[in-house]
């Protein structure tokens, strides 16, 4: 076995002489942690540690880290940039610049690539940490996830093309808290639509009403509705950061209007601008601000109304609870909210949705008698047992249609 490990931007390999055990792989592995624990504190002695090694006796040093020259962090994210903005939307990469240069490049951007180990990485998550976020709190988990795997997408590029490895590739992400999900119940919609002021109830009737996200309805404009078709062409969106595509291309798609979201939307014609492309707009004409909606219509809304804060974007939430409540095909309701599988619905909304699945075994009994014939069960089941029916029928099946039946059932979910 041996020790593999990065020592001021040159990678070192020491033998150890010991034989694969695990008696000696966790020798290995203690010493391994302790050298992590040198490298961050700085206090690693590479002779000490390894006084017969080569390396120990040629004096391991600046001199040797300055054979590998590689251009410094800043250097590299220009290049990367350069590479990346091609894929990018023109809102996304304006974020991604500010990002690099408010936050990133100040900190890691002089460091040459073969400078910086992974205790730099962890000192600058750890700044990242003490950043105010927010409303004055601490900055989230997510964002020091989001932030860091942009300095781990340029370190693992940059150190794959100079034979580097890179430190990052061993830094976990920060556990995330999970995101709250908070919908309106029916009669609550209502009770928004038919209180919020006059020239934002289109707006509201829409959000709640059709799951489309906050960039994608700021974004419609008025070739992107079908009153013909009864349908809405999600094509575009628009946000402070100016118009763009779809999330993804999964996300473009047709949202048909139920007759609540029609009349919504003849109303809010009648009230166009003319000449304005958008759907929902300022007095001047302007798009949707969604921070200025937020601020002063919705949360002073909520707080009128008496009910829990939460954010706008819990309307896209309450539109899916309701499309499922109503019994609608997952799968449908999955493409309407632009996702590619029904994964995520099941995930976040099911616990929101009564009778979504049944808790009781009466649909596996139905399960069962449907494959495995409903006659035998009735017959031997006990009139006002409850559970009875369910329990003969399993115990009747043999253990190869028991497991036939467990193999449906798991295909079935």
């Amino acid at each position: 076995m041996y020790l593999d490990f990065q020592y001021r931007g040159v990678r070192c390999r020491e033998q150890t002489a010991l034989p694969d055990t695990p008696g000696n792989r966790r020798t290995v592995e203690a010493l391994a942690k302790r050298i992590d624990r040198e490298l961050l504190k700085g206090t690693f002695d590479y002779a000490a540690l390894f006084p017969d090694s080569p390396r120990a006796k040629a004096g391991i040093g600046e001199d040797a880290a300055n054979d590998h020259v590689t251009p410094t962090f800043s250097e590299f994210t220009e290049l990367w940039v350069a590479e990346s903005t091609p894929r990018w939307r023109a809102h996304y990469g304006r974020a991604i610049r500010d990002t690099l240069d408010r936050i990133i490049l100040p900190v890691l951007g002089p460091k040459p690539l073969a400078s910086i180990d992974r205790g730099d990485l962890l000192g600058f998550q750890a700044e990242l940490a003490k950043r105010p976020g927010r409303g004055g709190q601490a900055i989230s988990a997510k964002r020091i996830n989001k932030l860091m795997s942009l300095v781990k997408a340029i370190l693992n590029e940059g150190c794959d093309r100079h034979g580097l490895t890179s430190p990052a590739r061993s830094l976990k992400t920060l556990k995330q808290k999970r995101s709250d999900v908070m919908p309106f119940s029916m009669a609550e919609v209502e009770l928004l639509i038919g209180r919020v002021r006059e020239d934002y109830r289109p707006y509201l009737t829409v959000r709640l009403l059709t799951g489309l996200r906050t960039g994608e309805v700021d974004g419609l404009q008025w070739q992107d509705i079908d009153f013909a078709a009864g349908i809405i062409r999600v094509e575009r969106t628009h946000s402070r950061n100016g118009d763009g595509g779809t999330k993804n291309e999964g996300s473009r798609r047709e949202v048909p209007m139920v007759p609540q979201v029609r009349a919504a939307l003849e109303q809010q014609r009648k009230g166009a601008i003319t000449a304005c492309p958008w759907v929902f707009h300022s007095p001047h004409g302007n798009p949707i601000d969604a921070v200025n909606f937020a601020n002063r219509v919705w949360y002073p809304l909520l707080r009128h109304l008496g009910l829990r804060k939460r954010p706008p974007y819990q309307m896209r939430h309450t539109a899916a609870t309701l499309m499922l409540a109503a019994g609608e095909n997952p799968e449908w309701v999955a493409s309407i909210l632009g996702h590619s599988t029904t994964e995520m619905l099941f995930r976040v909304y099911s616990r929101f949705i009564p009778n979504l699945t049944r808790s009781d075994g009466r649909a596996f009994a139905g399960l069962v008698n449907g494959h495995f014939g409903a006659a035998a069960a009735e017959a031997t089941s006990t009139p006002g047992t409850p559970g009875a029916d369910i329990l003969c029928a399993l115990q009747s099946l043999t253990p190869g249609q028991l497991s036939t039946l467990l193999a449906l059932a798991k295909k079935a979910s």
